[in-house]
């Protein structure tokens, strides 16, 4: 129970420090585009501002997660952060189609080239989101959680888009004082570029989040150390089936295993009660259900 409380407060903690870089990251970026004259920037900003509601999303799911099983969630909570971790990806998704709307909308009329300040803030936030990545994805793989991991990615994702946006906005001033005209619109093609970026980016974390909120099971490579955990327990002939249940941080097991038919139903269940014992002690294991069968007649099961 302990570890489980650590466990959150470091992964609120972690969410809670993307919302507030989130927020002065978009400030910034807002106000230096805007001072700059650059589309690029403001593109850039928009994003910032939705990975301030990525991390809010993700601090409320984990805040769900960490509440006990009840009458309703006899499982517990723990797809609250995968939850979350989707809600993350629309949004993201929504942001790259807004900043690609915008692009496009720039290279219809004529545009002055943004201002040396747009890039001087530009390369702070690479350096304070590749910060902010490093730290929430290592956290996040050491958590287990989906949605830190996928809010990292955000992050790395503005990075990405920060860089596009620092060539775009290079090439847009470069042009400005070369007087080539078609260089000056590289400030909105780089927003382009963003908007690709931020849509791929969503696909992605979407589809990884969905498929672990759909009952995902472990493959058989990932669930074989809890095979050998239950054949170690004395009574155990055979496991029968295995179903290891991602339920966001935590795993669910449900298995059946075969005992001697000649024992009595007392001795079954103590063999029983054992085996959840010993996986329960195993890492990330929420829950186990034991169906006992007697080892001759298993095949008629």
């Amino acid at each position: 129970m302990m570890q489980q409380e650590e466990r959150f407060k470091k992964a609120e903690f972690a969410a809670m420090v993307g919302i507030v870089g989130n927020i002065a990251l978009a400030i910034i970026k807002w106000v230096c585009g805007i001072a700059g004259n650059s589309r690029a920037l403001i593109a850039d900003a928009a994003h910032s501002a939705s990975d301030v509601a990525g991390s809010l999303a993700v601090f409320i799911g984990l805040r769900a997660a960490k509440q006990p099983p009840d009458e309703d969630h006899p499982y517990g909570h723990g797809k609250a952060e995968s939850v979350a971790a989707i809600i993350v990806a629309v949004l993201l998704a929504l942001v790259g189609v807004e900043i690609g709307i915008s692009s496009i909308q720039s290279f219809g009329h004529e545009i002055e080239p943004p201002n040396v300040i747009a890039v001087y803030a530009v390369i702070f936030s690479i350096i304070v989101k590749e910060a902010m990545f490093q730290y929430k994805f290592r956290l996040g793989k050491r958590l287990k959680s989906d949605a830190l991991i996928v809010n990292a990615y955000e992050h790395r994702s503005d990075v990405f888009s920060s860089i596009a946006a620092l060539i775009g906005i290079g090439a847009a001033i470069l042009g400005g004082k070369l007087n080539v005209d078609w260089l000056i619109y590289g400030d909105p093609v780089a927003g382009l570029f963003v908007s690709l970026l931020v849509l791929k980016m969503a696909w992605e974390l979407g589809k990884e989040s969905i498929h672990n909120t759909l009952d995902h099971v472990l493959h058989e490579e990932d669930a074989a150390h809890f095979h050998d955990i239950i054949l170690s327990v004395p009574g155990v002939k055979k496991i029968g089936t295995l179903y290891a249940r991602e339920h966001g941080h935590y795993v669910i097991i449900d298995l059946k295993i075969s005992v001697d038919p000649h024992i009595t139903v007392e001795e079954g269940h103590r063999i029983g009660k054992m085996v959840k014992a010993e996986l329960m002690k195993a890492a990330n294991v929420q829950n186990v259900l034991v169906h006992i069968n007697p080892f001759k007649a298993e095949e008629d099961d």
